[in-house]
């Protein structure tokens, strides 16, 4: 911080410095030569605190208390900061600002980035913080990375306390930590907890990229107490602990979940590669793991600090989410001026010599004068290239005139005619073709429209330019030849259109090119009326661009108006370094100048880019009178200054700063003055003007020659301003704004100044608002828009009576400000950079020059930085752009990013919402090298603007959210229930039909004995086809050879097994044949099988632990499987996973014994246990029921009775067999119905994804069931191949039903897009279906439809039925139905029909109390084929008795009914099913475990990932889940990895806007990471685990502050 604002450096030192950062922002030396040469420069000058190293930067901050004489003199530069922002006073504002922060420490968490994502020029330049380290006081003690003494006496470095503030720990040693900033690569597994028990941080990270098993790098060699806000040491963690899940915010409360230990990777192949996540715990015993916890655990204690702004906390439990609305602040200054009145300007005095048009004044110096100098153009090196004199000029436009009209088109239809419009596309260093071109336009009488060159097909404005000028009707281009030839063009040499260009034919303007005209031939000079004279373009904030109409008159009358304020004479030298194509270079350089027969020097922008001095020095070398800049202009020439002797400025009576309504500009006048008031500058000469678009000129300082009268100078409060009141401020003060005059009104004009919005009223004297001129000189109208002509041109201010000012029309200005005393003109900023924030008014130039005084020369490349508002949740929200420097690291960068939203919240008193940094020279560039800012807010809301560094405040800034939702008590049993109605609505509950008569393989009890007595009565009935990848038969199964196979099992399991009655089997089996055979013969030896899934070969690792886990907790005494698992679970790799020696014995049945058991077990009784069905549930939870014999033969009759299952069917089967309605269909429903099953096991449609509906059509098959995920690998995989596998005889007409199995809510995008896509291939589209089933019971509803002539059979259902209801009354646990296509409405399909048997009432979770129809509460379940229980091995009993065997709190109090732990609503539909009775639909919504309570309100999972994915291309996939009240967003990325950062304020933006929530922190990983179980359903909470214990190997991690 040490700079030369505050050291008292001698001249030349400082000059030296100057030129240093001058190449340094040049791009000629690196920053590494210009911090050595610097540091050189003012190594002698530093105070050095006793034992310091010369060569830090140490902090010394000299008060600032400029007297106003000081102020004006002190001479200041500074390196390639943004020249229009500049103010030294500002920048020690900021940094007083940035001081008082010091105390209060701010922890942002730094965001985590992918080692490849890290654009970085060395390693070496980088050391990252220290991750383990969190505790904030070692800064005193310590020193830091230096070694340095921090001594308490303020000469910590700025940065370091930045940076211990923000990473809550030291500047980071390079010995304690070399990991990069990636999340993912650097902290080290923490070895396996049951190996030690306590766990301390690493000492050193490594740098790669974590490998698939966690090793532990270097063991835990030191100790260290790490803080989360107190001194903790690690607690020692003993194994049980383990099982437990952390307590969170979602509702993990016993009575929803099985505290079963969570199987680590219980899923199939797509699972991430997790080890086991590290368990610690915090201060309020929340554990936590690892780096990325105390990072979150950082957030959460910094978000827990109290916002400036206090939420008024309201709990209103209504449906409408009340979006808080911002009450005016009663302290707020208001107004109190008198109302002011309209200012006129001086009479605009008539000159007897004045021409009565500008091309009458041509005409008269192109023969009276025609040696007269008119323009001079210079090369780069500043040499004059050509001196264009008046009678050329004359000649030149004559020619030019006549070939337009005459020489384009024919003769009876020339192409262009007086009136018409024509573009002028001419380069910036050509001022003399483009003078020639415009006198050659006015003299034909068509309008010319200047604009910019295209430089590319795709530039980023020229688009709009296009639609400017097909708007215009523009055909004809004149250009250069120059211009001409560098032009895109086309391989045959053709210009090719550009983007939203018209059709263009180009004219080339050169004399050679051009045919002389005829003697007699004469253009026909006019006085000037009000025909247009030409189009100046403007490009609003939205990034369309107009065209303003000038008319002849207002031409002339502007170029009146600015001789008189400007004193121009004949021959006056002036030096123009504007653009001449528009604005104030056009006014005085092209046109003004003509009037007068001055001479213009111009001064192209490439040669101030060579040689910033050009402009003084040709002042000097012409001894010019007027020159014409921009303060940036100034700037440059401070910078490059170097004690030229020969510079003197005394014969420039008026220098205009073109800029001057940038409040900014001030800084460069003054600086400006400081510096060449010795070389002759007079402090009168600089005279700021005011301009626009609309207005043309709005004001101008007048050179006086009396230099007593000083310039006027407002010092404003910017708190005032945001209220749009003037209130003048003592310089002391840090959030001020000093401005300057820009004169007086211009001759001939009438000034007031009206409200910004709204009715044009009259502002009182206090107060800002829009500038409105009433003049001849302005524009007239926006080409072709007669709507915004009227808003803009033609106001009729009133006064507070209601009255109008005048009765002409007033132009707006578009300029922000306020009349001062003495008529003097204040600007304060302009409308297009106003953003309404919270109902405050702030300034984009403000907040600009606010960031760029935190150490700009550090990190923002060249001053590139771009503000803008984007409207998110109905308030306009701050956006910050900037570029970043090529070689500052990221630590700097985000330390620099954290000290901006300091200093524009002390500063302006508003948050940002988002700081977005983009590598060097990527923003988009208006022609003249700005920054397009329209464009750049589009690329930021679309997702294509690629930052390198993102960050995001929404807990700051966002102050409207709804307000958090208290829950009512409800009312009492006995007022609500009158008979059948709860609350006025009839109860809501439903069944499905009665069971019905017995038929002959009812009469039962038991599976086995199905199965034997088919084998007599139908042997050779074929029961199951088993088909490979390629669509053949690989096995089948007659009734017969199933029976004898189950014998052998059941006899092996008796003579090698040694196994009684009652225990339990593992079959570890490959989904197919011997897996149903297995269970079978376990059935028959009296043993309980349990169906597991077999280990993955290629991702042992993690699957192996979920078997070893199942066949424990299921207490299996013994595993049956095939030989390949056999050898696979003997192998190392298995033994490196699992301790391989306390398997149960493992039996082989793939050598069968050759004899059959004595005899086949028959149970005693129908409720023992036929076997157990383990699942792992969304929530990761391991859970096990009990299926007795009565309920499974009970769920077999009612699955045949709603599928009308007989031997004569067949029945296609793609899903996985090991649970759930799978395992039912898979194994046990042919055996009982006695129809044929075609088994497609779904991994092989990773081969052949067409393999389950090709085998569909191949068989003629009416009915089949899959799960989502093969229903999404078919959409996926085959949504291209439609038409080939039509080719292919692929034929889905004769399909009445398609069930998905599903324990969810229906994914209905996922179903709509299957029958869209195989429609074409005879799908019928009401075939498609759900099922909906749990762990209590395990198919509740299934849906067949019934088609065509079958419908009236009886057996039929209805439709499936959609209902849209509103989400934000879903959130208060409310059902609330609206049209499709309503804002915030989600629709539902229901879950399917009801099964024969089976009863559901809607419950309240808490109260257990009935609800009514359409009221949202938990699904409850009686039935014949609910499980019986939980099988556990912890016995918690008191968890079963209620899933399982819940009451009513009133009402029917008698039956036993089920928990299914999913909420959902019955809703009663017109439809009537087969009895006549009323079809009541079943909506299902969400599990009660995997909702998140956030804000008092419910959210479910997947609505708020349906936004997210919605949001950008490169999305593929998104979870959600919450930590410590904190929402997560994990995002999958399928594009490259430079996308990852758009997607962070995509992602925030759309949950707020959606879901009235904030996001915590962002996750960006790579495809496949989301695990997903084999429903198809994510586990979110396996990837919340992996997320904490840092095993996901982000790209980035984004913690939104």
């Amino acid at each position: 911080m040490a700079d030369r604002d505050t050291l008292p450096l001698p001249l030349e030192v400082r000059a030296r410095l100057a030129e240093l950062e001058l190449e340094l922002s040049e791009g000629d030396i690196t920053q590494k030569g210009y911090e050595k040469k610097r540091s050189k420069l003012i190594g002698a000058y530093l105070p050095q605190p006793p034992g310091v190293d010369p060569s830090l930067p140490q902090e010394r901050r000299t008060p600032v208390t400029p007297s106003s004489s000081s102020r004006y003199h002190r001479r200041r530069s500074s390196g390639s900061r943004d020249e229009r922002y500049r103010s030294d006073v500002h920048t020690e504002a900021v940094q007083a600002a940035l001081a008082k922060h010091k105390e209060r420490k701010m922890a942002v968490p730094m965001p985590s980035k992918r080692r490849s994502l890290v654009v970085q020029t060395s390693m070496d330049a980088y050391t990252p913080p220290d991750t383990s380290s969190g505790s904030e006081g070692e800064g005193s003690g310590q020193g830091d990375s230096q070694g340095t003494p921090n001594s308490s006496q303020g000469s910590i470095n700025m940065e370091h306390w930045i940076s211990r503030a923000i990473h809550g720990s030291t500047t980071s040693s390079t010995t304690s930590s070399s990991s990069t900033q990636s999340g993912g690569s650097g902290a080290a597994r923490l070895s396996d907890l049951t190996a030690q028990t306590h766990i301390g941080p690493i000492a050193h990270l490594s740098l790669k990229r974590k490998s698939k098993t966690g090793t532990v790098e270097n063991g835990n060699s030191l100790r260290r107490s790490c803080e989360f806000g107190s001194e903790l040491t690690w607690q020692p963690l003993e194994t049980e602990e383990n099982h437990c899940a952390p307590p969170d915010v979602t509702t993990y409360t016993s009575e929803h979940s099985i505290q079963v230990e969570r199987p680590q990777g219980s899923t199939s192949r797509s699972v991430p590669k997790y080890g086991n996540a590290e368990l610690m715990e915090t201060g309020d015993g929340v554990p936590v793991s690892s780096r990325v916890s105390a990072k979150i655990q950082q957030l959460v204690n910094t978000l827990k600090r109290p916002k400036r702004p206090p939420l008024r906390e309201f709990f209103v439990d209504d449906f409408e989410e009340l979006l808080e609305v911002l009450q005016p602040d009663p302290n707020q200054p208001k107004p109190e001026g008198a109302q002011m009145l309209p200012m006129r300007g001086e009479q605009l005095g008539v000159v007897t010599n004045w021409p009565p048009s500008l091309e009458a004044a041509l005409q008269r110096w192109g023969t009276i004068s025609p040696k007269a100098p008119c323009l001079t153009t210079m090369d780069t090196n500043g040499k004059p290239l050509y001196i264009l004199t008046y009678g050329k000029l004359w000649t030149r436009s004559m020619k030019v005139a006549y070939n337009i009209l005459h020489k384009l088109g024919s003769k009876q239809e020339p192409m262009v005619r007086p009136g018409d419009r024509v573009a002028l596309v001419f380069p910036n260093n050509d001022p003399a073709a483009f003078m020639v071109a415009f006198y050659g336009c006015l003299l034909a009488e068509v309008v010319p429209v200047p604009i910019e060159v295209p430089l590319t097909r795709k530039d980023a404005g020229s688009q709009q330019i296009g639609f400017l000028l097909g708007s215009c009707g523009v055909t004809v281009a004149l250009t250069s030849d120059a211009c001409h030839k560098g032009l895109p063009k086309s391989p045959t040499g053709e210009i090719p259109q550009f983007k939203g260009w018209p059709k263009l034919l180009w004219f080339v303007t050169e004399s050679k090119h051009l045919s002389k005209p005829p003697r007699d031939w004469f253009p026909h000079i006019k006085d000037a009326n009000n025909d247009t004279a030409y189009i100046e373009y403007k490009t609003c904030k939205d990034g369309s661009v107009l065209g303003v109409t000038v008319t002849r008159i207002a031409l002339l009358t502007h170029c009146q108006a600015l001789t008189q304020a400007c004193g121009y004479t004949e021959a006056e030298t002036i030096v123009n370094v504007l653009d001449f194509k528009k604005d104030v270079g056009l006014w005085h350089g092209i046109l003004t100048s003509v009037m007068n027969m001055m001479h213009v020097i111009s001064i192209p922008y490439s040669l101030m880019k060579v040689n910033p001095l050009s402009w003084i020095q040709k002042v000097c070398q012409y001894k010019a009178k007027v020159s014409c800049v921009k303060s940036r202009d100034m700037h440059w020439a401070l910078v490059a200054h170097r004690d030229q002797r020969d510079v003197n400025l005394s014969s420039l009576r008026m220098l205009i700063v073109a800029d001057g309504s940038n409040p900014w500009s001030i800084s460069s006048c003054d600086a400006f003055l400081n510096v060449f008031q010795s070389k002759g500058l007079r402090p009168e000469v600089i005279c700021p003007c005011a301009s626009s678009p609309e207005a043309l000129t709005v004001a101008i300082r007048r050179p006086t020659d009396d230099s007593n009268q000083p310039p006027g100078r407002g010092v404003l409060s910017m708190q005032g301003l945001s209220y749009g009141v003037i209130r003048v401020d003592s310089e002391e003060k840090l959030s001020v704004l000093t401005v300057q005059d820009v004169g007086t009104v211009m001759p001939g004009g009438l000034m007031c100044v009206v409200k910004p919005d709204g009715v044009p009223q009259i502002c009182r004297t206090d107060e800002i608002g829009e500038l409105c001129v009433c003049s001849i000189a302005t524009g007239t109208s926006y080409y072709g828009l007669s709507g915004m002509t009227k808003n803009t041109f033609e106001v009729f201010p009133m006064c507070s009576s209601g009255a109008p000012v005048s009765e002409y029309p007033f132009a707006r200005t578009g300029l922000l400000g306020f009349i001062g005393p003495g008529g003097l003109v204040f600007i304060a900023g302009k409308m297009d950079g106003l953003m309404v924030v919270s109902g405050r008014r702030h300034n984009a130039d403000d907040i600009v020059a606010t960031a760029l005084a935190v150490e700009p020369m550090k990190f923002v490349y060249r001053g590139r930085i771009a503000v803008f508002s984007i409207s998110v949740l109905h308030d306009e929200r701050v956006v910050i752009v900037a570029e970043q420097r090529p070689d500052s690291t990221e630590e700097d960068s985000f330390q620099w990013m954290s000290r901006v939203l300091q200093a524009i919240d002390s500063i302006h008193q508003v948050g940002v919402y988002c700081l977005a940094l983009v590598p060097a020279n990527t923003l988009p560039k208006t022609p003249l090298g700005g920054i397009h800012l329209s464009e750049t807010k589009q690329l930021f809301l679309e997702g294509s603007l690629h930052p390198c560094n993102v960050l995001m405040c929404p807990h700051t800034c966002v102050t409207n959210l709804p307000k958090p939702r208290q829950k009512q008590p409800e009312i009492g049993p006995a007022s609500v229930m009158v008979g059948n109605l709860v609350s006025g609505k009839r109860i809501a509950q439903a069944s499905g039909r009665d069971l019905g008569q017995i038929e002959d393989n009812d009469q039962f009890l038991f599976l086995s004995e199905v199965l034997q007595w088919r084998a007599q009565t139908t042997p050779d009935h074929i029961l199951y086809t088993l088909l490979s990848s390629r669509g053949t038969i690989a096995s089948s199964l007659t009734c017969l050879q199933l029976h004898k196979r189950a014998e052998k099992i059941a006899a092996m399991l008796g003579e090698r097994g040694h196994l009684q009655d009652g225990d339990h089997v593992a079959l570890v089996y490959p989904p197919g044949i011997d897996l149903i055979a297995a269970f079978y013969g376990c059935l028959y030896a009296g043993c309980v099988p349990i169906t597991v899934r077999p280990p993955h070969p290629q991702n042992i690792a993690t699957t192996l632990p979920t078997v070893k886990m199942i066949v424990e907790v299921s207490r299996s005494t013994c595993i049956m499987t095939s030989q390949v698992i056999c050898k696979l679970l003997r192998s190392k790799e298995a033994s490196a996973a699992v301790d391989v020696r306390t398997w149960p014995p493992v039996l082989d049945t793939d050598d069968l014994p050759k004899k059959r058991p004595p005899q086949v077990y028959k149970p005693s009784d129908p409720d023992t246990l036929a076997y157990l069905d383990f699942s792992v549930s969304t929530t990761g939870m391991l859970a096990g029921v009990k299926m007795s014999h009565t309920a499974t033969s009970a769920f077999c009759r009612s699955i045949k009775l709603q599928c009308e299952l007989y031997p004569s069917r067949e029945v296609a089967i793609c899903l996985d067999p090991y649970c759930g309605l799978g395992f039912v269909l898979w194994c046990l429903c042919s055996v009982y119905s006695g129809h044929q099953s075609i088994l497609i096991p779904p991994s092989e449609l990773e081969i052949n994804p067409a393999l389950w509906l090709l085998a569909v059509s191949q068989y003629k098959v009416r009915d089949t069931f899959c799960s989502y995920s093969v229903m999404e690998l078919c959409t996926k995989g085959l949504g291209l191949q439609t038409e080939s596998l039509k080719s292919r005889g692929l034929d889905l007409s004769r399909v009445r039903t398609c069930v998905v199995v599903a324990e969810e809510r229906p994914r209905i995008s996922l179903t709509q897009s299957f029958s869209k896509l195989f429609k074409d291939l005879g799908l019928h589209p009401r075939a498609v279906s759900t099922s909906f089933g749990c762990r209590v019971n395990l198919a509740i509803c299934l849906q067949p439809h019934r088609l065509g002539k079958l419908a009236e059979q009886g057996t039929s259902g209805p439709d499936p039925t959609t209902v849209f209801v509103d989400m934000r009354a879903l959130r208060h646990d409310r059902v609330r139905l609206v049209e499709r296509g309503s804002p915030h409405s989600l629709p539902l399909m229901e879950s399917g029909k009801i099964l024969p048997g089976v009863r559901i009432i809607i419950a309240n979770p808490e109260t257990k109390g009935p609800l009514g129809d359409s009221h949202l509460g938990e699904v409850w379940v009686h039935s014949a084929h609910n499980s019986s229980g939980y099988f556990t091995i912890y016995g918690e009993e008191s968890l079963q008795s209620d899933h399982f065997n819940s009451h009513l709190s009133f009402g029917d109090t008698q039956t036993i009914w089920a928990r299914t732990g999913y909420l959902g609503f019955l809703r009663r539909t017109e439809l009537t099913d087969a009895s006549g009775e009323r079809h009541d639909a079943l909506y299902v919504v969400g599990a009660l475990d995997e909702a998140m309570e956030l804000r008092g309100m419910r959210y479910h999972p997947i609505d708020i990932e349906t936004s997210v994915i919605r949001t950008h291309k490169s999305i593929t996939e998104c979870a959600v889940f919450t930590w410590t009240n904190l929402l997560v967003v994990v995002v999958e990325l399928d594009g490259s990895e430079q996308e990852a950062l758009d997607l962070v304020p995509l992602v925030t933006n759309v949950v707020l806007e959606e879901h009235y929530l904030i996001v915590g922190v962002v996750v960006v990983v790579d495809i496949g990471v989301i695990p997903i179980n084999s429903r198809g359903e994510k586990q979110r909470m396996h990837l919340r685990d992996g997320f904490l214990a840092d095993q996901l190997d982000p790209i980035y991690v984004a913690y939104n502050m």
